[in-house]
């Protein structure tokens, strides 16, 4: 691979990890509710679930997802409940919120579970890696070839979402922020809850 093939991968998952969703919701919430450390945490984990689809696909896996019809309604069933659950436990910590004023118990554990989640029960990004890798992968690619496709996706996704950690946890705003956290909490629930609902229906629609 070259440089000017590695330029337009690079500029392919940039596209890819930039384009707001779900993903983007989990990680500004978690960088409100426990700061840098959440935020980092969920960011990064999301990176390892992109790069875990990154290196299946390189070895071939994800053209078995996308074949196997019921293992792609399967994950996307399971995805749509994990963001509906994820959109009650916002909901939750919003109400919470705002009958307290002590700011919520954060674990980041927890929000870092939610990054690997939120990439990992997304059978689009399976399929995106397959349409994203198949322009770059050779027959003949060696191993360092592929762990060049892998690091790429992987490094790109968890800077960009560090950067917007580190945006939303700025000593300029974040006070601002954090007084309207319950407000976002409960829009990002809403987004999620109509996002796995869309899913849902897509499934159903299918039988």
């Amino acid at each position: 691979m070259n440089f000017l093939e590695w330029l337009s991968l690079a500029s392919l998952c940039f596209a890819g990890a930039a384009s707001p969703g779900p993903s983007l919701a989990v990680i500004v919430s978690a960088s409100l509710a426990g700061g840098k450390r959440s935020g980092l945490a969920a960011a990064w984990a999301h990176a390892i679930g992109v790069g875990l689809y990154a290196a299946l696909t390189v070895l071939g896996l994800t053209a078995l997802l996308a074949a196997a019809g019921w293992l792609f309604v399967g994950l996307q069933s399971a995805g749509a409940i994990y963001l509906l659950w994820l959109a009650w436990g916002l909901w939750r910590s919003a109400t919470s919120a705002s009958m307290s004023d002590e700011p919520a118990t954060t674990n980041v554990k927890s929000w870092a579970r939610n990054g690997f989640a939120i990439a990992f029960l997304n059978p689009k990004l399976a399929i995106f890696m397959l349409a994203l890798f198949s322009q770059f992968i050779r027959p003949d690619a060696t191993v360092a070839a592929q762990a060049i496709l892998i690091a790429t996706a992987t490094l790109i996704d968890g800077l960009w979402y560090t950067l917007i950690t580190l945006v939303f946890t700025r000593g300029k705003w974040i006070s601002a922020l954090r007084s309207n956290a319950a407000k976002i909490d409960r829009l990002f629930a809403v987004l999620l809850s109509l996002v796995a609902l869309v899913i849902l229906a897509r499934v159903l629609s299918s039988f």
